[in-house]
């Protein structure tokens, strides 16, 4: 579909509401932390940054800094599993390096709410106490701590105290400032750290837009002034270093957006992520400019939704938002808007309940326009298509980000990074947030500002970097940094072995073989039962089967033959073998084969 004018009665600009954000005065608690107390600052001291997530992949940021014998963090985020993790909820740092941490730990510091930064700590409080520290984050984020911290009632109470733009605090020998930057979510803030050796600033996710909805613009004269203090080094945010140009601002989408609400003469079903919350501030103006009432679905869009109507960084009419989902069905389609989750095609989010028919009152009808505004997670494409492809054959209308630009990253692309880079004029770059290929490129973004290349360390995670006024170098020595896989209530308890296991399950199935064996004679009493899950269908597979039991008696009496006591643990390995070969070689396939014995 062109991006051209859609002929409609309701053609004219949207007014946009002035964003006026509730805020409480930001009255910093003058306090001195136990943790600083034994600080003696050495001008000779190297700083030390140890990043535990986030370098050479996409979420679980978690960061350390440290300097003489005090450390300061920054971030606690989660990453989602990847394909080939069944059965895992999430992954979190591996905090090892600090569970016998001897130094004095200052504080925790946030850059805003997306789960990918702040979404481990209720699963890392299990393992460390995080709670005895203080916390910084902006309203809008310690908002969002704060309510997950409800579904963890036994949780000690967090220590959060909330900064703002332009807040400043001092953690030992770190002196720290906060700054606002744009991202897709409100309350997104840059950290400027003041170090014995040097400034340093950490971008957090960034976009530079002069036309944002729901925020103020880029504020360039405040970066600008940050950089004439000179930054030491410059962390900067690489989830958009690969692509060209610059990131589009949130004004474009809402353009485009209302061409869709113009022309849509049913109910609009729109997809995204609960936590763009200024692309749900987007679709809510338009639905009160076009006389739509507005439904939610999907918990985590009604939680976000929520904690941000209630501070103030999301708008909406009294009437806007039904609160019952059996109201949707007593309007009019043309005044219906639904938000919900799923546009990644997650199996329980609001939109595949829906294409499913699994939802008690939404379906689909062939007047619907469906909106995936939010590109796809790399992985997903295929569980995205075939969701898209189900909504069209049950009539809809389909529009996303490949169509028109319906949606916009929150992440600076090479223009905006090399922006930055411009700004800060930095003598030290480090590539932060991304996968290792973007790291690169945002490498060669800043070799192409200046930057001598060894003044750009490429690391990974648990890569630890060395840092004075004159060098900045990788130490040899690497701190534990693999998965900590969350799995239900378990943290941790899925390791590689129990991950094997699953996947063997998940391609080849399972083959239980239960024999009754006379302990005095060794012999199979009966014919062997057999229980085949995700491996051969038994009815159709008979032959097999006949063949099997044989093999099964075979391999018992030859184990037994001596007569001498029977180690009925050499038994159960050598049908595990001898079967796990048989199998294969019938079907060139490897299930998972667990024999029981019962002795009588």
């Amino acid at each position: 579909m062109e991006n051209q004018a859609i002929n409609s009665p309701v053609s004219e600009k949207p007014v946009r509401k002035q964003f006026q954000p509730k805020r409480r005065e930001f009255q910093p608690r003058r306090r001195e932390f136990q943790q600083t107390k034994n600080f003696k600052p050495e001008q000779k001291e190297k700083l030390r940054i140890i990043p535990l997530g986030g370098l050479g992949e996409v979420g679980r940021n978690m960061m350390i800094l440290e300097y003489g014998n005090s450390a300061l963090i920054m971030d606690m985020g989660f990453r989602m599993p990847e394909e080939d993790m069944p059965g895992v909820d999430y992954i979190i740092p591996n905090i090892s390096y600090l569970q016998n941490y001897k130094k004095n730990i200052l504080g925790v510091l946030f850059t805003h709410g997306h789960y990918d930064h702040i979404g481990a700590i209720p699963y890392l409080i299990y393992r460390f106490p995080f709670y005895k520290f203080p916390f910084f984050a902006s309203e809008l984020t310690k908002a969002i701590i704060q309510k997950r911290q409800e579904e963890f009632p036994s949780q000690p109470k967090l220590d959060i105290e909330t900064i703002k733009d332009g807040s400043k605090i001092k953690l030992g020998p770190f002196k720290v400032e906060f700054f606002r930057q744009n991202h897709n979510i409100p309350d997104n803030m840059g950290i400027f750290i003041n170090t014995p050796i040097g400034n340093i600033i950490n971008t957090s996710d960034f976009k530079f837009d002069q036309h944002p909805v729901n925020e103020p613009a880029t504020d360039f004269t405040r970066l600008k002034e940050i950089a004439s203090r000179g930054i030491l080094l410059l962390m900067s945010d690489s989830t958009g270093a690969e692509e060209e140009g610059h990131s589009l601002s949130e004004e474009s989408i809402f353009d485009n957006l209302e061409k869709i609400f113009q022309q849509s003469r049913g109910r609009i079903i729109a997809a995204t992520f609960s936590s763009l919350l200024n692309r749900i501030q987007h679709l809510i103006y338009l639905s009160e400019k076009y006389h739509r009432k507005v439904l939610t679905i999907g918990r985590s869009m009604k939680f976000n939704i929520e904690v941000s109507k209630r501070l103030g960084y999301l708008k909406a009419e009294k009437e806007t938002l039904i609160k019952k989902p059996s109201q949707v069905n007593q309007l009019p389609d043309s005044q219906v808007t639904v938000i919900c989750t799923g546009a990644q095609g997650e199996e329980r989010a609001g939109l595949m309940k829906i294409a499913t028919k699994e939802h008690p009152f939404i379906a689909i009808k062939p007047n619907d326009t469906i909106i995936f505004s939010s590109s796809v997670i790399p992985g997903n494409e295929r569980t995205v298509q075939m969701l898209k492809d189900d909504l069209l054959r049950q009539g809809a209308e389909v529009f996303h980000y490949k169509m028109m630009d319906i949606h916009a990253g929150g992440h600076a692309q090479k223009d905006e990074l090399k922006q930055m880079i411009e700004i800060m004029k930095p003598k030290f770059f480090l590539p932060i947030h991304g996968q290792y290929s973007m790291l690169a490129s945002n490498k060669k973004i800043a070799e192409s500002c200046g930057i001598p290349p060894q003044n750009i360390p490429l690391i990974e995670n648990g890569q630890i970097i060395s840092l004075n006024q004159n060098s900045i170098s990788i130490e040899k020595e690497e701190t534990p940094s693999n998965y900590i896989m969350v799995d239900g209530l378990g943290i941790g308890d899925v390791e590689e072995v129990v991950l094997r296991d699953r996947q063997m399950l998940s391609v080849d199935g399972i083959f239980v073989i239960i024999a009754v064996i006379d302990r005095k004679t060794g012999k199979v009493q009966g014919s062997p039962d057999i229980i085949s899950r995700g491996f051969v269908y038994l009815k159709e597979s008979k032959e097999l089967l006949h063949q099997t039991r044989r093999k099964i008696i075979e391999t018992v009496e030859k184990a037994t033959a001596s007569g001498s006591v029977v180690n009925w643990t050499y038994i159960k390995d050598n049908l595990r073998n001898d079967l796990g070969d048989f199998l294969f070689q019938k079907t060139q396939r490897r299930p998972m084969v667990l024999p029981v014995i019962i002795e009588v």
